[in-house]
């Protein structure tokens, strides 16, 4: 028995990264999948690779209309929808000083305007399904201020505090719908691992980094961590988590300075 047998999820943002590995600890507990991105190919290639249990499609979350399609398709093609995935997210670097007022919009479009569409269609549907468990992707840049970051914080701050109110309101309308936040530090992704090269496009165009730097590595999750969480919120085990947050950081959030590698 899997930990997740007949349950039906979206995830978003699972063609790589931490919802691609969401995706494949899901199937493997049991769960049939709707992966969605905006990158076709590499979210068809890994759709392939899980099998019948998995479809993919292409979807743009700022796009309201998009979300109807989705929740839509997902529960024609396998009858409900028990578990919804928000983990499609972008970051720009900038400063207060720096970020563009295009970065800023880009980055709280998807993150921001994404979850809540993504909440709002997946209540209607788990209302019909009788229930359901609403995971959605947060930051440790929600937890404290990094000053490189400055519209991911904002937008991660936002989903932080959406998650909160949807949770209420699904357990004061007693629809059985639970919705969490996972606040994960730097991890092994392809969006990470960008980071640096944003860093040095910025400087370009006149971005000063902060005085403070870490003195050396600092240490990154593997995306497994991550979804190991996002499997749990998901499960049964954890009915009675609801409106709160789990932070998956190697003690980052409450470390004065950088963890070392």
């Amino acid at each position: 028995m899997g930990r997740l047998d007949n349950k039906v999820a979206i995830i978003t943002g699972a063609a790589k990264g931490l919802g691609e590995a969401d995706a494949r600890l899901f199937v493997r507990e049991g769960a049939k999948v709707v992966l969605t991105d905006v990158d076709q190919a590499a979210g068809d290639a890994v759709a392939r690779d899980l099998g019948d249990n998995a479809i993919f499609l292409k979807h743009d979350v700022r796009n309201e209309n998009e979300w109807a399609d989705v929740v839509g398709e997902a529960v024609s093609r396998f009858g409900k929808l028990d578990v919804l995935v928000n983990n499609a997210g972008v970051v720009e670097v900038g400063s207060i000083e720096s970020q563009t007022t295009d970065e800023w919009r880009f980055v709280n479009a998807v993150s921001a305007d994404g979850t809540f569409f993504g909440c709002k269609h997946g209540v209607k549907a788990m209302k019909e399904s009788g229930g359901g468990s609403i995971i959605n992707m947060a930051s440790l840049a929600s937890l404290q201020g990094e000053a490189m970051f400055t519209a991911y914080c904002a937008a991660k701050g936002a989903v932080e505090a959406l998650t909160r109110a949807v949770a209420v309101h699904c357990a004061q309308m007693k629809y059985n719908i639970r919705c969490n936040s996972i606040h994960p530090a730097g991890i092994q992704t392809p969006m990470v691992a960008d980071v640096p090269g944003k860093v040095a496009k910025a400087m370009e165009q006149g971005f000063q980094p902060p005085a403070t730097q870490p003195s050396g590595e600092t240490r990154l999750g593997e995306p497994d961590d991550v979804g190991n969480a996002v499997v749990f919120l998901a499960s049964d085990e954890s009915k009675f988590i609801n409106g709160t947050r789990i932070v998956v950081d190697n003690t980052m959030s409450v470390t004065s300075g950088f963890v070392p590698a």
